[in-house]
């Protein structure tokens, strides 16, 4: 048997229950990194945002970076963390090349917040939650790039490239109690989880969160334990897991694997995990050292953290209206059911209907639009709706054009389609597409008026009062205008042109 082999999702639940502890690394928007004053940048040349501090250069002392405290407590906050009167940074020592120093500066065993929870909210509205064991100031390693080799990992590659510019970025990781009893929906708990801290950490303003770009990472441990037991099994640890989708892949296909070590009399080894994009598997990396191996001891070179309570309290009045509270009072204004409004969420639209009102849309005509047509495309292409080249502001501008009479629906949504496909914003491909219902910029549209003059009697009887008769002249008007006119407009502007009411 090999470690790839697996059993269904089904079997697996059907023996094992499956224990995970999720840690989420998150980097802190700041201008400077946590102990010295090098940028933070991104796509800088390689090494030349470093100094002697983040070198790891003999002499160099570090200083803490206030912005990356005051983050920190916001999050933990934010979490329902207490805040540490007292705590301090330590030693994490261990050789990596893209570790200058031979050991990160972290917090071991005194973290800044502790004890604290975050309630998600899975796809059927069930809220579950997670509770925090902890969240601790760090800073990140380099970055290491292998070459030679086939997989772009240092086995096989010829030789290794190493940038520091990364090294000493200020990192938040959050760790999670075990999380327990969340059965067969364990990879939706993890998947929720880290959506709702990511939305939680952009509201906050400390990270930009961006999971492609390497702002948020997530290592996913997972165990297996027999059913109606409470030991728990050996772990594994998918590490750096960097999207939503991705992180639940990882937790079910590892409650898979385990279950199938476990059930043909295997034993799992503690050790790290690669995960694999392009199938959603994992592979061994190394043999996962215990904590006590890291000879943690307290870092000589800094002083104690001690915030002040009332600057605590100072934050804890500052923090902005938190995910959770903000959905629910969308949802109020937005007039939506639960369902609707788990919907929006599910599909990951929240902001955007918000950025699209923000640029002038109705409410509705911009749920209309990211649930309607541009869902339909992101599923169809096997994105994220923020992940489609299209903006909240063009949305709004197809909005627009539709409440203007200018398009009607049928001929918006071969806007959206050609600014998906990059053809420029709506008012270039509008036009390019002849798909304007009036183009002429005049007032009235030269149709309608020739559409009355030479139906002088049907436009007498809509005048004596039979309204419906002005189907005729529309049809004259559609046919005109080779059916690219907004009907409802078209009678409109007939019966206004004629003195008579709708």
């Amino acid at each position: 048997m090999t470690v790839t082999d697996l059993v269904s999702y089904e079997d697996a639940l059907a023996s094992y229950d499956p224990v995970m502890g999720l840690e989420v690394h998150v980097e802190l928007g700041t201008k400077t990194k946590m102990f010295c004053g090098c940028s933070t940048e991104l796509k800088q040349d390689a090494n030349s945002q470093t100094c002697p501090v983040c070198l790891g250069l003999p002499g160099a002392l570090p200083v803490v970076n206030e912005i990356g405290v005051e983050s920190a407590i916001k999050i933990g906050l934010a979490l329902h963390c207490e805040i540490a009167e007292w705590c301090r940074f330590a030693r994490k020592n261990y050789f990596y090349p893209d570790m200058p120093k031979n050991f990160q500066t972290s917090q071991y065993d005194e973290p800044i917040a502790f004890n604290g929870y975050l309630d998600v909210q899975l796809e059927d509205g069930e809220i579950f939650r997670v509770e925090i064991e902890r969240a601790h100031m760090e800073e990140d390693t380099g970055k290491s790039t292998h070459v030679g080799g086939a997989t772009g990992r240092i086995h096989g590659a010829s030789h290794s490239l190493l940038d520091y510019n990364r090294a000493g970025i200020p990192l938040i990781e959050i760790v999670t109690k075990p999380i327990e009893g969340a059965g067969a929906r364990a990879p939706e708990v993890a998947k929720a989880y880290v959506a709702e801290l990511r939305e939680l950490i952009k509201a906050l303003g400390v990270s930009e969160a961006r999971m492609e770009m390497g702002q948020m990472r997530c290592d996913v441990n997972l165990s297996l334990r027999p059913n109606g037991t409470e030991k728990f099994g050996t772990r594994s640890e998918t590490k750096n897991v960097n999207s939503l989708r991705s992180v639940e892949r990882a937790a079910r296909f590892e409650i898979q694997r385990h279950a199938a070590v476990l059930s043909s009399g295997g034993t799992i080894v503690q050790e790290t995990r690669h995960f694999h994009e392009e199938d959603g598997s994992t592979t061994a990396g190394r043999i996962k050292d215990n904590a006590e191996d890291y000879r943690y001891f307290p870092e000589p070179d800094l002083v104690p953290v001690a915030p002040a309570r009332a600057w605590v309290e100072e934050l804890r009045k500052g923090l902005p209206e938190l995910p959770r509270v903000r959905r629910a009072r969308l949802k109020e204004e937005w007039g939506v059911s639960d369902h609707d409004m788990q919907s929006i969420l599910n599909a990951g639209a929240v902001d955007l209907i918000v950025a699209t009102i923000e640029a002038g849309a109705p409410a509705d005509q911009a749920r209309k639009w990211w649930m309607g047509e541009l869902a339909r495309n992101a599923n169809e292409t096997g994105r994220g709706l923020d992940e489609l080249p299209i903006t909240p502001a063009q949305v709004a501008r197809v909005a627009a054009l539709v409440a203007a009479g200018d398009l009607n629906d049928k001929l918006a949504r071969q806007v959206i389609e050609g600014v998906l496909a990059g053809e420029g914003d709506p008012d270039t491909v509008a036009p390019t597409r002849a798909l304007l219902a009036f183009p002429d910029p005049a007032p009235r549209p030269p149709a309608g008026p020739e559409a009355i003059a030479g139906n002088a009697a049907v436009a007498d009887t809509i005048r004596g009062g039979k309204v419906a008769a002005a189907g005729a002249l529309v049809g004259a008007v559609m046919k005109a205008t080779r059916g690219q006119a907004d009907a409802a407009r078209v009678r409109e502007l007939i019966l206004e042109k004629l003195g008579v009411e709708g």
